[in-house]
């Protein structure tokens, strides 16, 4: 992976010098990009674009970190936007959480050799023939703490020898001026927020869901993550336009409310925003719905009435769930999509409309297709402008506000004055709310709803009381029990997405030194004063539990990760029942 000019060796024709200046041109001209004024992932990418032009690589993957060490931010170069995420979560957890918790670089010569890889699926990263490629990952770190990694990979060279050290150095250079810069953002982003708040305090007063001056015209969407923010920017964009939007995510994510946005924003914004559940109706009361009906055109047709179509003249109609509707009704919808003109029902007199078409769905349309339950031509007149919207899994930097939010919306309703203690955040945090914000707010409102005190504590939720439909519906902590619905983006589609969490090296520490237990966690020692080794009191903790990692956890006062790292540290595999 060595620099250019020449090979990744020293030798014949490749002076030290020469490869010395090479790299400090090549910091220079990141420097240049991260002290641009551009956001955060096009600056990635051009840092991803530059390394292309001096390292011997085809692929290059930037992965930025939150808090619980899920991907938060991933860009990269040689694959689309869409797929890049994708290709991500295809790197073994083992490789990407040796440099996590040891923050140090990994080098794999061949990963088609190495342990770190075995299982792992490779498919679309080298060649259609198989041939195997090199990878080398560097941490970026923000002070102690790794925040990120930096992986490329190139094809395996046929030469005997390739040195690495030349590359390891230089993209460590890399991840740590990228560090730095993800430590300014942040800085830079506290004190606009904090700007922006004390701005709305002095011009409306004070206001505890102040959040929401930060997405003026988008009224009730609240957060502050990388993935919020992301699709915010996207659709101050789209607004401007005429476009057809098409919303894709999971239920519950929140998509009426960001259509709603759309429109808000848009020179459109004075006129009508007509919303409609295509899957709430039969096909029948649909057509009348959208497309209205004539006098005595059917049974109970006692007058003229409007469609949707024309009620939204001028303005914005939102379609939800619009995969749900029938082959024969999605021929009908796509006349007014391709013509902008339709019939009553019963009439005969064609009506033309000027409406801007925002549609919504959770369901993979790219499988639909190939199917045949859903029209091709169909799909690319919703899909001009898709947008995905993240799952609450992946923002979980806004569960806090959102739960503050729902709780002062029920303290307005009921007229009390709950609070959520830290306990009761805890809680929140460690559920992965497979029904995203509407379930999060139904729990709070349960919550809030049977809390005893004043304020809202761990044991009133009822997962504490073995009483959470979630759980009992996805199993709990059980090992064993069907994945959290996850949304899939357009294919190619990863068939078992995972959630990012980076296990421990795989290799014991070597001799003479002492590996943490937990890397990266503190007060996570299993051992005791009894005598008992951390190995026996684990093995002990873990046969209790039935091999559950989450009762195990509880048992022992830590998290199920930490418990995941003690098991690989020990090297005890996890038995199936």
């Amino acid at each position: 992976m060595g620099f250019h000019p020449g090979s990744t060796m020293t030798g014949p024709g490749v002076r030290t010098s020469d490869l010395s200046e090479s790299a400090l041109v090549g910091i220079y001209e990141v420097s240049k990009l991260l002290a641009s004024a551009h956001r955060l992932e096009r600056t990635l990418a051009g840092v991803l674009g530059v390394l292309s032009s001096f390292l011997d690589m085809r692929h290059g993957l930037f992965a930025l970190l939150d808090k619980e060490g899920d991907p938060e931010i991933v860009v990269g170069s040689g694959w689309s936007e869409i797929n890049a995420k994708q290709f991500f979560e295809r790197l073994p957890e083992r490789a990407i959480g040796q440099i996590v918790a040891t923050k140090m670089p990994l080098v794999v010569e061949n990963v088609l050799d190495s342990p770190l890889f075995e299982g792992a699926d490779l498919s679309g990263w080298g060649p259609a023939d198989g041939e195997p490629f090199s990878l080398v990952g560097v941490p970026i770190k923000e002070g102690d703490a790794v925040v990120g990694t930096l992986t490329v990979d190139r094809a395996l060279s046929d030469r005997s020898s390739v040195r690495f050290d030349r590359d390891v150095r230089f993209l460590t250079m890399i991840a740590n001026l990228v560090g730095q810069t993800l430590r300014l953002h942040k800085l830079i982003a506290r004190d606009r927020e904090r700007l922006m708040l004390e701005n709305a305090r002095l011009g409306k007063g004070e206001r505890p869901h102040a959040l929401d001056s930060k997405t003026e015209g988008i009224k009730g969407i609240i957060g502050s993550s990388a993935a919020v923010r992301a699709v915010v920017e996207k659709i101050r964009i789209v607004a401007k336009s005429r476009s057809t939007v098409l919303l894709r995510g999971e239920s519950g994510t929140g998509k009426e409310l960001f259509a709603a946005a759309i429109h808000n924003l848009s020179p459109r914004h004075s006129k009508p925003f007509v919303k409609l559940n295509c899957a709430a109706l039969p096909e029948s009361v649909l057509e009348s719905e959208l497309f209205g009906h004539e006098r005595g055109s059917f049974t109970g047709a006692a007058a003229m009435r409007k469609g949707r179509f024309e009620l939204a003249e001028g303005g914005t109609l939102f379609l939800d769930e619009i995969g749900e509707i029938t082959p024969a009704f999605q021929a009908k919808l796509l006349r007014v999509l391709q013509e902008g003109e339709f019939e009553r029902v019963g009439g005969n007199r064609t009506l033309k409309v000027d409406v801007r078409f925002v549609c919504a769905t959770n369901k993979n349309l790219e499988e639909a297709v190939q199917k045949g339950e859903f029209r091709a031509d169909l799909y690319y007149r919703i899909s001009v402008v898709p947008i995905f919207l993240p799952p609450l899994r992946d923002r979980k930097g806004d569960l806090a506000p959102l739960a503050n939010e729902f709780l002062r919306r029920f303290n307005a309703e009921q007229g009390s004055h709950l609070s959520l203690s830290e306990s009761a955040m805890q809680v929140l945090s460690e559920c992965g709310f497979p029904g995203n914000i509407r379930e999060l707010e139904n729990c709070v409102y349960r919550t809030a709803t049977l809390a005893r005190g004043s304020e809202i504590v761990d044991k009133d939720f009822s997962c504490r009381n073995d009483g959470c439909l979630s759980a009992v519906l996805w199993g709990g902590g059980h090992e064993d029990a069907p994945a959290p619905p996850r949304f899939t983006k357009p294919l190619p589609v990863v068939s078992s997405p995972k959630s990012f969490a980076p296990p421990p090296p795989p290799a014991p520490a070597p001799t003479g030194e002492t590996a943490p237990l937990c890397p990266g966690a503190e007060n996570c020692n299993v051992g005791g004063a009894d005598g008992r080794s951390e190995r026996e009191k684990l093995i002990n903790a873990m046969e209790e539990a039935g091999w559950v990692k989450a009762k195990a956890a509880r048992l022992l006062g830590l998290t199920p990760r930490q418990i995941g790292y003690a098991l690989q540290k020990h090297d005890i595999p996890v038995r199936k029942f």
